[in-house]
């Protein structure tokens, strides 16, 4: 499988994707910059983490309108699997892949640690490794400031019904995110919007391994 890591100014979280991927047999990762304007020949694109653009305007706003985002929204329409992970999130809501919002964290605090999650759907194709865990809970590390998924009602009453709702926070939730959600899809399931970092959960002196699950669930 051949992903595409995309690069923007900010960026802080492209080369943990780009190796998290490549540590996966059977993926081969390599770099795409924001200013390109082809992901042809790509069977996966990554969004990574970091602070785009210095997070000027509004997080995820201005990489949105980045030159690579017209072939980012051409591969998804065509069905080609996209992960946003953090500030890649923000930026999927940002340019309308995926609904809703990230706004400030409730408690208006940078945070940074490993939390639990439970994974909502397993019918995805990026969360399809995990149907065999019997409790459905995972640990993954969180980093951001601006996590706190928000939507309207109608907008949650859909992501509920649909199954969109991939990744919640389980117990405590750390930013305020309605319904606890920590991660979502698009209605057609080809891309995944989340704020914690599976890239970051890649082996057991990590602290959690949970993460690799997700990228070999990729290749099936």
């Amino acid at each position: 499988m051949r992903c595409a890591v995309i690069v923007f100014p900010g960026s802080n979280c492209d080369y943990d994707l780009y190796k998290a991927a490549n540590s996966v047999e059977g993926m081969e990762a390599e770099y795409v910059w924001y200013a390109g304007e082809s992901l042809k020949g790509f069977d996966a694109i990554l969004v990574p983490g970091g602070f785009s653009y210095g997070d000027a305007l509004r997080v995820g706003a201005l990489a949105a309108h980045a030159p690579i985002l017209k072939a980012l929204r051409l591969a998804a329409d065509s069905g080609v699997r996209v992960l946003g992970i953090c500030n890649g999130f923000q930026i999927l809501t940002e340019c309308g892949l995926l609904p809703g919002a990230l706004r400030r964290n409730s408690g208006l605090r940078f945070i940074c640690r490993t939390v639990n999650l439970e994974v909502s759907n397993t019918a995805t194709t990026f969360t399809s490794g995990y149907a065999g865990k019997a409790d459905k809970q995972v640990r993954f590390p969180i980093a951001h400031g601006e996590g706190n998924y928000t939507c309207d009602a109608e907008t949650l009453r859909k992501l509920e019904d649909n199954g969109q709702i991939v990744f919640r926070y389980s117990g405590n939730n750390p930013n305020g995110s309605v319904a606890n959600i920590a991660g979502i899809s698009n209605l057609e399931g080809n891309v995944l919007g989340m704020m914690p970092h599976p890239e970051r959960a890649m082996t057991e002196w990590m602290g959690t391994s949970d993460g690799r699950i997700l990228f070999e669930s990729l290749l099936g």
